[in-house]
């Protein structure tokens, strides 16, 4: 018998996705679910605006969000440290999807996580993501060539479909083809694996026009 897949959408630069990883493990564990992780890559400028258009409000609003995670990595012994610029985590993003590959994705997924948060990596940093992979044993020359090659049109590829799905952010989980979005989710997503039914009461007349559709 198939396990229940929940298919997990993240980004190492977000300090809510970081928070929310060990949880989301569990799930694995407690509930035999199988996890699916997929980069979103988020572009910020694209939900934030540019450094030059943010306004006094916007950045009360984002030393909050990072203090709020913080208490949350604390609880979890975590070091989360405030990012020191805007990230394209492309490269952090193949190189999960290689790693995935390749049968070394956990250590792969947290060593990038913890590192990044700890300002002991740096995400868009080529030769920085090539020797992590190498020290966890796979092929830096392979994992190069495929960062330059093939990895931009699969990566593309998923965030559309992500998107196609109704994926605006991380972390998302998708069971079923219900999302649920953020950490603070996850007990409800817990209780979906459990009671997979309770989508009916839930969603209502929306889950059966999107049953009837399917």
């Amino acid at each position: 018998m198939d396990k229940p897949r929940v298919r997990i959408y993240t980004d190492y630069k977000s300090p809510y996705a970081f928070v929310a990883n060990q949880r989301l493990f569990d799930l694995q564990e407690k509930y035999g679910v199988e996890l699916e992780w997929l980069p979103y890559t988020l572009r910020i400028p694209e939900f934030m605006g540019t450094v030059e258009e943010r306004t006094p409000h916007f950045w009360r609003k984002v030393r909050y969000l990072y203090m709020d995670a913080r208490r949350f990595a604390n609880a979890q012994g975590l070091t989360l440290k405030g990012t020191r610029r805007v990230y394209d985590a492309f490269l952090a993003s193949a190189g999960m999807l290689f790693a995935q590959r390749h049968g070394f994705f956990r250590p792969y997924h947290e060593a990038v996580f913890r590192r990044f948060w700890s300002h002991d990596i740096e995400v868009d940093d080529l030769p920085a993501i090539s020797d992590l992979i190498a020290s966890l044993g796979g092929s830096a020359a392979e994992f190069e060539a495929y960062a330059r090659g093939p990895a931009r049109a699969e990566h593309d590829r998923i965030i559309d479909e992500a998107e196609a799905l109704g994926v605006f952010g991380v972390p998302t989980m998708v069971f079923n083809g219900e999302l649920f979005w953020g950490g603070d989710r996850i007990d409800m997503l817990a209780e979906r694996i459990r009671h997979p039914e309770g989508i009916v009461a839930a969603l209502g007349s929306r889950y059966r026009k999107d049953a009837a559709a399917s």
